[in-house]
Parts: C-alpha cells; structure tokens; sequence
C-alpha cells in the first residue's frame, strides 16, 4: 500500500451492525474498493457505491476466488484469532481486526507464534478508534507541541454506557463494562502514555461497572492511571482528564461531546471545539482508514499496540487494599 494511487481491494468479514461503519468510511476513501463480503448469517449481497460485491458464506470460499489487499475482521470477539490466523495463512493482505483483538490471553499467544513464519506486526492492526478521534487527536498534538508541560503524572478516565437498561442483553452482548469499555480506555491511552502494567482491578455491580488502575511511563516519568467503566446511567458519557503534575496543567477531554480544553490554574491554554457535523464513529474511523491505506500506519493500530492493551486489559492483579473504592457494590508517545 505504499503508492496512494493504487486501488485497494478490501474484504468485508461479517456485516452486522459496526461493519456499517466499517463500509460507510470505505465508500469514502476513494481508493478503496470492496471485493467481497463474507457472513455466513447472511444471504444476499450488500450494496456498496450502487454495486453488489460478491458474498460467501466463509473467508475460505472467498480467498479461493479473490487476492484482497485488506481483510477486515468485523465479527464476534471470539472468532478473531480463527479469521486471522486464516486471513494470514491463505492471503498476503494486510488485516484489519476490529477491536478487541482476541477475547483471551491463549488467542494472543496463537497470534504470537504465527509471528515465526508470517509478519504477523507487518500485516496485523486492531481498530482502536477511540485513539482516532477528533479530541484525542488534538490533545495529542497539543501533548507534543508543549515538552515544557513535563510529563503526565496521572490521568483519570471514566467512560459511561446506558446497558444496564438492557438488563441481560447487554452482559450476553457485551461481557462486563471493563470488557466493553477498558480496551477503548486502554488503546485511547496509548496515544499518550507508555502502559507498563495494571495494578489493580476491581469489578462492581456484578460487572456492570469497574474500577482499575493503571501504571505507566510519560516523558521518562511514571505515573498512575485511575479508569472507571460504568453501564449505570441513563445515557452515554465519557471523559478523561490528564494531568501534568510538574507544569501544574489539566488537560480534558470530553469523548462524547468530542471537545476539550487544557489549563494552568486560572488561565487557559488551549480548547478545541467539534462542530458535531459528523457522526461520532465516522469521526473515529475515517482518519484510522486514512492511517491503515498510508504507507506508514500509525503504531497505535499494530500488532504490539494490541498486545500491550490485551495484556493489561486480561491482567488479575491482586486486590487493592480499598474494599470499596467508590461505587457501593510499542515506543512511548512523546
């Protein structure tokens, strides 16, 4: 993929509800073409740019009839490591897997091996798109254009969903709240900080919320991350706060709204506002796409990004010291 000029050749592995996502961004990248789809649920073909791609019922018949340039994976968590381990072996495409990577630590060794006799860190990326979006992003840049801030000494996160209204549907599609919301937190993190390790974790509500800490490295510092995850609400919210401890700034960042603002004490230094033209998760992966199809993706997408995150997101510290810690039930950025 390192001339922008060439087509790419993109198959479409399952197509439930965030491979609408999926497709919607790639009918805007104007190099990007679907050459099939796959999903053995469904029957008939989907539309995209008023054509009808060719569908199949497994990657196998696919990959017996097409030379993809881009496989993406946007399927239940636990069929990942198969459809990779596949997409590897019978193709030269690159992968795209839709995060999380793999539901367990046994997947994540599985991936690993195959590093032996396929470029498994060349050819394997997660979408981690919360590290994508607009206010991340900004926060980033802004990061990077002041070292005179020094580095983040802690960082708070809590990210909010409205499943608990779901009652049983939600635990049966989505896990638990750190299971859902932790990867987002832990690869959104990334983007700022080096992960070393999770110190504690702590599942609530009998899953519904969590509260974990996180160690990490900043700018040759350390410092600790305190990440909550909650689906006891009546609507979504999520919002980090940075803080860099030794320029005494607060950097915060709404992920809902998509804004934020970093200030000194009384002063602002900076803010960024979202006109809320585009949709959220269109807000996310567009710019992911842009950084897959380039020459050069981003390191939050590959395979060591993934394994830091799954590593730290299916860590069993020991209990922390507090019984009731408040709800009653890759290279380091720069």
């Amino acid at each position: 993929m390192s001339d922008t000029s060439d087509v790419v050749r993109v198959g479409l592995v399952g197509v439930g509800i965030i491979a609408r996502t999926h497709r919607d961004v790639l009918e805007g990248q104007p190099r990007a073409t679907l050459e099939f789809t796959v999903d053995p649920h469904v029957r008939e073909p989907i539309d995209f740019r008023e054509t009808k791609p060719p569908h199949y019922a497994t990657l196998a018949e696919a990959l017996a009839a097409h030379r993809p340039d881009l496989i993406v994976l946007a399927t239940p968590t636990s069929t990942h490591a198969d459809l990779v381990t596949e997409a590897l072996t019978r193709s030269t495409a690159r992968v795209l897997v839709e995060k999380p990577l793999v539901h367990d630590l046994a997947s994540l060794a599985r991936l690993r091996a195959l590093a032996e006799t396929h470029d498994v860190a060349a050819r394997v990326f997660t979408a981690h798109h919360f590290a994508f979006s607009p206010e991340v992003r900004w926060a980033a840049d802004l990061l990077a254009a002041h070292p005179e801030w020094g580095p983040i000494t802690s960082i708070t996160s809590a990210f909010y969903d409205p499943y608990v209204l779901r009652g049983e549907q939600a635990f049966a599609s989505y896990g638990s709240s750190w299971t859902d919301s932790g990867v987002n937190q832990l690869s959104m993190l990334a983007r700022f900080v080096h992960l070393t390790a999770l110190t504690s974790a702590r599942q609530l509500d009998d899953g519904a919320s969590a509260w974990c800490t996180a160690a990490f490295r900043s700018r040759g510092a350390t410092g600790s991350a305190r990440l909550r995850t909650s689906w006891r609400t009546g609507s979504s919210s999520k919002e980090t706060a940075l803080t860099f401890g030794h320029g005494n700034v607060e950097l915060w960042i709404d992920h809902t709204a998509m804004t934020g603002f970093a200030a000194r004490g009384d002063t602002l230094l900076a803010s960024y506002g979202n006109d809320g033209q585009t949709p959220r998760k269109i807000a996310h992966y567009r710019p992911l796409y842009a950084s897959l199809l380039s020459a050069d993706p981003d390191p939050v997408l590959g395979f060591e990004t993934a394994v830091t995150v799954t590593e730290l997101h299916h860590a069993t510290p020991a209990p922390d010291a507090d019984p009731n810690p408040g709800s009653g039930s890759g290279p380091e950025p720069t």
